[in-house]
């Protein structure tokens, strides 16, 4: 008995800390602003489960060139950045809604509350590479849609 007990309980332990790790790592995404006017941008990052670095970095570039450029667009909403797995089952239906075929990040412009276009943003990958380069891709195409 002592012997099962000093294997499951390190597997266990590992089991409980990477699905709580993962529920943070997502939780924070769900957030929405909390007076989301009726006409915004939302900039949506979209992954899978499996997370290589070159995905977690066009991630964190894209929210800190969101977060850079239009910081005050954020903060009232009229521009919203989320992370969202598509692997989950309630998020597959974007990616037919988006025609997505790997990691995207993705501009979609709300008018009075309901979608009126969409655009992906394929050059993420061509300028992962130069931070630089990626921020000013970033820039350009939200501020087309604002």
């Amino acid at each position: 008995m002592k012997v099962k007990i000093r294997i499951m309980l390190p597997v266990l332990l590992t089991v409980v800390f990477c699905l709580s790790w993962a529920h943070a790592d997502n939780a924070t995404a769900k957030k929405a602003p909390a007076a989301q006017p009726k006409s915004f941008i939302a900039a949506y990052y979209f992954h899978g489960n499996f997370r290589c670095p070159t995905c977690r970095k066009m991630e964190q570039y894209s929210r800190e060139a969101i977060e850079k450029y239009f910081g005050e667009q954020l903060k009232n909403g009229v521009v919203v950045f989320q992370t969202i797995n598509i692997d989950e089952p309630e998020n597959q239906h974007f990616v037919q809604d988006y025609q997505l075929v790997t990691k995207s990040l993705v501009l979609v412009k709300y008018e009075n509350g309901k979608q009126t276009a969409w655009k992906n943003l394929p050059a993420i990958w061509q300028n992962v590479g130069d931070q630089t380069a990626f921020f000013q891709y970033i820039k350009k195409e939200v501020a087309a849609y604002l």
